[in-house]
């Protein structure tokens, strides 16, 4: 069991949920907010997306990330930012002709994935080391695109958040790491009960978990109704906990959350096992988090 805990608040997301939940952050102003009230309420980290102010679905402008951090860092909130680097890997076939893309895809270089990290210097970053189904389509990370990605996150000081949805994730990411592309100790997020990946469940958390390198930090958590359970679970393993609208709308039954409200669930699930949650400034030092803004 880990008795350190930090927590990581993924503010917002890229799904098709702002139609489903008044509470979920579209503009630049709203997800500062967001960032800031779930370190008030004891997250050490803000997973960050963007979203078009439009239509509400995820983006990837570089602008709107910029607005976001910046109002983030100008409040002076000690909250440690990650931004995604998922955007662009989104490939829905063609019906017609499968080598074309349809509606719905965003493919992008791997350069342009990372051209906000680049620029804004947060103290980590995501790296989704994963290429599977969604839901029409599917996710795609392959290995010679993840090997840019790590390098020029490297490059820029930025610590990568190996996002892991099943357990060969796990061995890629291992193997990156064996190749050099990414920095030791890595920092692993274990993301379960996403289709068609890992199910949330003790049984597979625990296989990733085993997978790890000896010297991982690392967080887990599970999608809707499995968010806080999977909270619990992390924590037993030895892990830290990741909560957030991303990854689940509700508070209790029919009762939709806000960020800050559902960091305040997962800090009492913390504590109520015997654990501490980690300030941001604990979580940097854990973590050899380097301040680069």
């Amino acid at each position: 069991m880990n008795t350190e805990v930090f927590i990581t608040c993924a503010v917002t997301g890229a799904g098709d949920t702002v139609g489903k939940s008044d509470k979920v952050p579209v503009t630049p102003q709203q997800i500062a907010a967001a960032a800031i009230e779930a370190a008030e309420a004891g997250a050490a980290i803000a997973h960050i997306h963007v979203r078009d102010i439009e239509t509400g679905q995820g983006n990837r402008d570089p602008k709107l990330f910029r607005e976001a951090v910046a109002l983030v860092r100008q409040n002076n909130t000690d909250v440690i930012i990650n931004l995604t680097t998922g955007m662009g890997g989104d490939f829905v076939p063609d019906p017609d002709d499968p080598s074309k893309l349809a509606e719905g895809s965003d493919m992008a270089t791997a350069e342009d994935r990372v051209l906000h990290v680049e620029e804004l210097l947060p103290e980590i970053c995501s790296l989704d080391v994963a290429t599977m189904n969604f839901t029409g389509g599917a996710f795609m990370n392959v290995p010679q695109v993840l090997r840019v990605m790590a390098d020029r996150i490297k490059a820029a000081g930025v610590k990568p958040e190996l996002e892991c949805f099943d357990l060969g994730h796990v061995r890629l990411a291992n193997e990156l790491i064996k190749e050099g592309h990414i920095e030791e100790p890595p920092l692993f997020q274990l993301c379960m009960g996403v289709p068609w990946g890992a199910p949330a469940d003790t049984e597979s958390a625990i296989a990733m978990r085993n997978l790890l390198p000896a010297n991982a930090h690392w967080s887990g958590f599970g999608i809707s109704r499995m968010q806080m359970p999977m909270a619990a679970q992390m924590v037993i393993l030895g892990g830290n906990v990741r909560v957030g609208l991303e990854d689940n709308l509700y508070l209790d039954r029919g009762v939709f959350a806000t960020n800050g409200e559902l960091v305040e669930r997962a800090v009492g699930i913390v504590e109520r096992l015997g654990a501490r949650v980690m300030s941001p400034a604990e979580t940097r030092e854990k973590l050899g988090l380097t301040r680069q803004h």
